[in-house]
């Protein structure tokens, strides 16, 4: 089994960046298309180059970077070529300038940047906060940041400094990773163990993989097998798990003997493993697999679709709740089911994806979008259809791609399509 729990765990609680974002969208009938708006802010293009414009037309930034993010919150990531990256605010000021390597988003209202082979600080007006040279880096959490310095011409330490560049836990450990839950993962003569911010050691470097705190507990072992622990570390289960997929609503997705399974806060193996594949619980659901039949359970085991339908392969969203129904096929049609597995839209399309604001794109001969009772709300016209999203989806008409509102409407390249579908 290959080492990669630490590094998937850290991907999976790793917070996102900025506020929830606002998306609206303007028709420009001048050009025959759309202005789509992120938080007010519109990205244009000239050429291969782009800038961004505000709703009222004001231009923010002329279009001279060759890439460019969209805002997060109040800022965004901007190259002027692969290894000229910088950090504009929403008033398309360049905070840090396009000279860095690499530049990451705020966490802790400091800016990770690196340039060649060093790391530093800047803060949110683009002062330099930290100087570049450290060897390596992350972003702050729970107020420190891992970093990396050399102790002889070859070799690094790692270890933790606070927003202020000052050094809390000095360089000595082969790998740190960033706190979480008051604890950090450090790797020292080749074993993981957990640290606290006094760097006293909470949890003995002796394991083979240990992951980082997730909601209160963690996995140690080796590559024969993982046992769960909780914040006490208190050992809940004998090390028989080889691999972990993550938690939510209270269960733990992991794999032994080959099979998947959960577990509950407290190690009991709540619902045996024994599936093929299992995903992981949304609203109190989740699809699981035995062999190639597929079905959806609840947070008990309770089958709620039994463990007898189809999945091609080609539907990677089948099983899974969007607007409260599941895609579900059989016998090579597709049909949805409710929260409790009921049967909605019975199996009798020959293709379709998931819902989606709504709708749900269904094939029949050509494609249309039906609502969640089944009916055609846009009648089956187009060669291929997508799914929804932000009241935008695209589709083929007539060999031409176009962009269509969730009212059937068109409204990008509408030049050679009717003005409605509906």
């Amino acid at each position: 089994m290959k080492k990669i729990h630490l590094i998937l765990f850290l991907l999976l609680l790793a917070g996102t960046v900025g506020a929830q974002e606002k998306v609206e969208y303007v028709d420009d009938e001048a050009c025959g298309c759309e202005l789509v708006f992120i938080n007010g802010i519109q990205t244009t293009q000239e050429g291969e180059r782009f800038g961004f414009k505000r709703e009222d037309g004001t231009i923010i930034t002329p279009n001279k970077y060759r890439f460019v993010d969209h805002f997060h919150g109040n800022y965004c990531k901007v190259y002027l070529d692969y290894d000229s990256c910088g950090l504009i605010n929403r008033d398309g000021v360049e905070i840090i300038p396009c000279i860095y390597s690499n530049v990451n988003y705020p966490t802790d209202s400091l800016i990770l940047v690196q340039k060649d082979t060093l790391c530093g600080y800047f803060d949110t007006l683009g002062n330099p906060r930290i100087p570049l040279k450290y060897r390596a880096a992350s972003a702050f959490n729970e107020g420190l940041a891992v970093v990396a310095e050399y102790v002889d011409s070859s070799a690094v330490a790692y270890g933790f400094i606070d927003h202020f560049g000052n050094t809390v836990i000095k360089p000595q450990y082969q790998y740190a990773f960033p706190f979480y839950e008051g604890v950090a993962v450090v790797k020292a003569y080749d074993r993981y163990g957990m640290i606290n911010r006094k760097n006293e050691v909470v949890f003995p470097i002796k394991y083979e993989i240990l992951t980082s705190m997730f909601d209160g507990h963690l996995f140690a072992g080796d590559d024969n097998g993982l046992a769960l622990y909780n914040n006490k570390f208190q050992q809940l289960t004998e090390p028989v798990y080889t691999q972990l997929d993550g938690k939510s609503e209270d269960r733990i997705l992991v794999m032994r003997n080959g099979k998947y399974g959960y577990l509950d806060p407290d190690g009991k193996e709540i619902i045996p493993c024994q599936f093929d594949r299992a995903g992981l619980f949304k609203d109190g659901r989740t699809y699981v697999a035995k062999g190639d039949k597929w079905g959806i359970i609840d947070r008990s085991g309770k089958a709620i679709l039994p463990i007898e339908y189809d999945n091609s392969g080609h539907r990677a969203e089948a099983y899974i709740y969007h607007d409260g129904l599941a895609l579900i096929q059989k016998n090579g049609l597709y049909g949805y089911v409710d929260i409790e597995g009921r049967p909605v839209i019975y199996p009798s399309f020959s293709n379709a994806y998931q819902f989606s604001e709504g709708l749900a794109p269904v094939y029949v001969g050509l494609w249309g979008y039906i609502d969640t009772k089944g009916d055609f709300y846009i009648p089956p016209v187009f060669d291929i259809a997508s799914p929804f999203s932000w009241g935008r989806a695209e589709v083929i008409y007539k060999g031409q791609i176009h962009k269509m509102n969730t009212e059937g409407r068109c409204v990008k390249n509408c030049k050679n399509a009717p003005k409605s579908w509906r």
